[in-house]
């Protein structure tokens, strides 16, 4: 009896994680019973278990044509759209962090413009993005939505993803293994969206991206590369909420990332 509830309850989750990606119709196919093996399979747990400071090429999909070594210059918008919610069907049945599977509401994948020209990467999903299946919607989303207001951008003009697609129990860091496991995914997204800026926010983001193990003090004010896209690293919103006086500094970075892009924020 127990174990089918646990199954129901997991049956559960997956279908509010295809819901919240934008999947409306679930196939019986052959083609998505092997994305469900591969993605619980040994094997797809080996192949992630490398953290790498440049962009992966993963394996081929069974869902269409690859899903993840496809350049996205040149993609239309409904493509890149498309296959961001492959990705996300595929990360909404993903358990390779089996503690996290178990205990998530639903995956968290990403939000935004597929084409956007600056990618903002967090940490992890906390309990009210793990309730609505969005990144950044709590009090740390409400603060970064300010952000953007400040310098002239609105969250529908940037995309948002984290480290982990799944809530840590206790908003504890992401662990290694399982920001390797969620790597593939995580540059999927840059892959398709291939944005002309990346924003790491807070040191968790920096660590796994950049595969930097210098603090977010250090990192500040410099321009940092992943593949081609330029990358700023500041503080998280949720450390602002905690520490309000670094919200300068996020100003500060953000009029620093601005100015590259030759948009002038000094006079606000």
């Amino acid at each position: 009896m127990a174990k089918n509830l646990a199954s129901r309850r997991a049956a559960a989750q997956q279908l509010a994680s295809l819901r919240t990606a934008g999947v409306t119709r679930v196939s019986r196919s052959a083609r998505v019973q092997k994305v469900a093996a591969e993605v619980e399979s040994p094997a797809s747990d080996a192949r992630a278990s490398n953290v790498s400071s440049e962009p992966t090429t993963a394996p081929s999909d069974s869902v269409g044509t690859s899903l993840f070594d496809v350049k996205a210059s040149g993609l239309p918008r409904a493509e890149r759209e498309e296959r961001l919610r492959a990705i996300a069907a595929r990360v909404a049945l993903c358990t390779r962090c089996q503690e996290l599977a178990r205990a998530r509401a639903q995956t968290v994948f990403g939000v935004g413009n597929p084409e956007a020209e600056i990618m903002f990467v967090g940490e992890a999903p906390g309990a009210d993005e793990d309730r609505l299946g969005e990144p950044f919607v709590g009090a740390a989303g409400q603060l970064l939505n300010r952000i953007l207001e400040a310098s002239r951008l609105k969250r529908s003009d940037v995309y948002i993803c984290n480290i982990l697609r799944c809530r840590p129990p206790g908003n504890r860091n992401p662990l290694p293994d399982e920001a390797a496991n969620c790597r593939e995914y995580l540059d999927g997204q840059i892959e398709l969206v291939d944005p002309d800026y990346i924003v790491c926010l807070g040191s968790v983001a920096a660590k796994n991206l950049l595969g930097l193990a210098d603090s977010i003090g250090k990192l500040r004010g410099r321009m940092l590369k992943h593949g081609r896209a330029k990358v700023v690293c500041t503080y998280h919103p949720a450390y602002l909420l905690r520490n309000p006086a670094a919200k300068k500094d996020v100003w500060d970075d953000m009029k620093f990332l601005m100015r590259d892009r030759g948009i002038d924020l000094s006079s606000q």
